[in-house]
């Protein structure tokens, strides 16, 4: 039966009191209450901390842990044990986790209370509880920095992030890092990142009439697309439920060729919608705001979108948001798939990193007119821009590493995903008043309009925007932030948004030294924009002509992960981090491990997989069909074994990757053409295997009981 999440139902049942009018008053929003009920900040912080003589202004503090731990530890307890919570865990993000650690977070859950020998029960959850703690940072990837003899691993709790309730636990988001202090996790690089933002940003736009007072960060929307398939089709995957995607499959005979899934209407005859509406629900009470729902262009594939936020809470609560998503999908038949490409020749996921910096006081500093209105600096934008310009060209092979998921492989460069090449688009406005501001000449950015007018009375004319959207643009302008939207679907968005505050922070910095060594900024900018003009592209990113005449200009283009990820120790990066304050070499070096490890792990997985539904289904099934090649099958599983085993007999992480890459995109590529040719000419009774016809077309393929109630209470 299709359940209906309690949203669902309060909505079917509320009713709603007519005016005097007899027309309907108002809505009411007391249905709304619970909306971050089960995070520990806001109105929920302050009505506790109160009890203990405090405000929840001084969460703003990170120097609470310091003054106040013990209060809020008291508070925090409170809080809990009236959610019917006493579990507490430290929250932290391994590095290396998407596409296989569930949630990509690490815990250790510990009651918050104690019992003592005649049985009474006390609160055991201090101020020095809450504020720190100590696991086992060797048994995590780590690329070297901990070994099981110098194990220690440390974690202290992040004050910009709310701590969190789910079911009887509350979670502490945290930091882990080494007895040395070297970053362990995803969010370490991140929170230096934004300090070195924080700081160069604050010198430069200072210097252009910014009141700075606030500090300065980032902001992030993150869009996350997901497949959703039956879960008994599911089970009859190896791959889906070991890798997360499927390393063989036919075609089924429809795909997404007539675009008849896009946005088309949420069908409450499939269990996707009211899967939706749970997750929705549930994210609601734990302050996710998931505004935005709808189906994507795929066969069975969604996305959800929610209001944008600090990059670290907008990064946390995309971690969990995944993880809902996995727990609430199988409660409706279904399983969710995040990986970046689950289905072969049809579009895969992303997860659009939509980027803005601004003052804490709420001044857009990519927003030219509110920059204009709080500076009165007329050249104060294009500054930024040709900053941002220059980071962008500057440090393009970063941007690219940072995206280099597995997954990403089978979709960079088709199916609305930009190709692996970093430039740029700015739109014609934008791209000719920078173009004039370049040249020296009087400038003024006004973003065109025009007017569409369809001729009938019944549809008004209406104004649109005189750009036009570019989807195949890599790292696109929007009005008032950039737009990452090669990132993919499964990862931990830390390292993106390290990169890229780092790269703005080290021309920030620049910029202001330059200004402060008497130089004219406006001059400054110009030669900047001069010199890295070539990474603004407008035009079609798909094209081959524009790929090959981009390549020749110099931008970055690396085509392969594998090689991306290397960057991360190339001479001017690990000279641009260790200035930033953001990682240090010998981190830099285990990071780059660690990346290639996941890499190589993941297609050992997939490889090994292979040989296991070559092995147990496949040849088999053609045994007893007496069709296909058993001998093709038995070589093809061979040449899978010698590819593991020359990946086991190399040296280095990085040699391991190159040659996992190589058994990825060449021979299991044509390993699966072998297999899916056998799939076409089995007979569809004796296949063993759920096919793309099974996995892919929910509202063709879902049966419901009329029987059921409408709404289930």
């Amino acid at each position: 039966m299709i359940g209906y999440s309690a949203a669902t139902r309060v909505l079917a049942r509320k009713t709603f009191t007519p005016s005097r009018f007899g027309v309907r008053a108002f809505a009411s929003l007391d249905a709304y209450e619970d909306f971050g009920k089960n995070v520990f900040t806001g109105q929920v912080a302050d009505q506790y901390l109160q009890k203990h003589g405090l405000s929840g202004d001084i969460l703003d503090d990170p120097t609470w842990v310091k003054k106040h731990a013990d209060a809020v530890a008291n508070a925090v307890f409170d809080w809990a044990i009236d959610n019917g919570a006493n579990v507490y865990c430290h929250w932290f993000q391994p590095m290396a986790s998407s596409g296989v650690r569930h949630g990509q977070s690490g815990q250790v859950q510990n009651i918050m209370l104690e019992f003592d020998k005649k049985m009474n029960v006390a609160q055991d959850f201090k101020g020095k509880t809450l504020i720190k703690g100590e696991t086992d940072g060797s048994s995590y990837p780590n690329g070297g920095l901990r070994g099981t003899h110098q194990a220690g691993g440390y974690l202290a709790i992040d004050t910009s992030s709310p701590i969190a309730l789910r079911g009887d636990t509350i979670f502490i988001p945290s930091v882990f890092v080494s007895y040395y202090g070297a970053s362990l996790d995803e969010k370490t690089p991140l929170l230096r990142a934004n300090n070195a933002l924080n700081k160069e940003g604050s010198r430069l736009l200072e210097k252009l009439g910014l009141d700075v007072s606030s500090g300065i960060r980032t902001n992030i929307g993150l869009e996350q697309e997901i497949f959703l398939v039956p879960r008994d089709a599911y089970y009859n995957r190896p791959d889906l439920q070991l890798t997360g995607r499927t390393v063989i499959g036919k075609n089924a005979p429809r795909g997404q060729e007539m675009c008849d899934h896009y946005m088309a209407p949420l069908s409450s005859a499939t269990p996707a919608l009211s899967c939706m509406q749970e997750i929705q629900d549930e994210c609601w009470r734990m302050g996710i705001p998931l505004k935005t729902r709808h189906r994507e262009v795929a066969p069975n594939q969604f996305e959800f979108a929610p209001l944008f936020g600090t990059n670290t809470t907008q990064i946390d609560q995309n971690l969990w948001v995944m993880q809902i998503i996995e727990e609430v999908a199988p409660k409706h038949g279904l399983a969710a798939l995040l990986q970046e490409k689950p289905f072969n020749d049809i579009n895969g996921s992303g997860k659009h990193n939509n980027w803005s910096i601004a003052t804490n006081s709420g001044v857009n500093i990519l927003n030219p007119g509110q920059l204009l209105d709080a500076t009165g600096n007329d050249i104060a934008f294009p500054v930024v821009m040709a900053a941002l310009v220059a980071a962008i060209d500057e440090h393009g092979d970063l941007m690219r590493m940072a995206i280099s998921s597995p997954g990403n492989d089978f979709r960079l460069g088709a199916c609305e995903a930009p190709p692996a090449i970093i430039s740029t688009y700015l739109g014609d406005d934008m791209t000719n008043y920078l173009d004039q501001f370049r040249k020296g000449e009087s400038a003024k950015y006004e973003p065109g309009v025009k007017t569409i007018d369809l001729g009938c009375a019944e549809v008004l004319p209406f104004e649109v925007p005189a750009e036009d959207r570019n989807r195949t643009s890599p790292f696109p302008y929007g009005g008032a932030r950039f737009e990452f939207r090669a990132v993919g679907s499964s990862q931990n968005v830390s390292m993106v948004n390290t990169v890229l505050n780092t790269i703005a922070a080290e021309k920030f910095g620049e910029f202001a030294d330059r200004m402060e060594a008497g130089e004219d900024i406006a001059e400054v900018a110009r030669e900047a924009l001069n010199k890295h003009w070539k990474v603004i592209f407008n035009g079609d990113n798909y094209c081959e002509e524009n790929q090959a005449m981009l390549t020749e200009s110099g931008v970055w283009r690396i085509d392969s992960g594998v090689e991306a990820i290397s960057r991360l120790t190339a001479e001017k990066n690990v000279a641009l981090f260790e200035k930033m304050g953001v990682l240090n070499a010998e981190e830099c070096a285990a990071r780059q491990d660690v990346i290639h490890d996941h890499y190589t792990g993941t297609v050992e997985m997939e490889a090994l997989t292979l040989v296991d539904m070559i092995n147990q289904h496949i040849i088999p099934a053609v045994k007893t069909a007496g069709v296909g090649s058993i001998e093709d099958l038995e070589s093809a599983v061979s040449t899978l074994k010698a590819a593991i085993a020359d990946i086991h007999a190399a040296d280095s992480s990085e040699a391991k990757a190159e040659i996992a890459r190589v058994l990825r995109l060449e021979a299991m590529v044509a390993i699966r053409a072998q297999c899916d040719a056998t799939e076409e000419v089995v007979p569809e009774n004796l296949w063993p295997l759920a096919t793309y016809k099974d996995l892919l077309f929910l509202d063709s393929h879902t049966a419901t009981d009329s029987s059921e109630p409408f709404f289930e209470e």
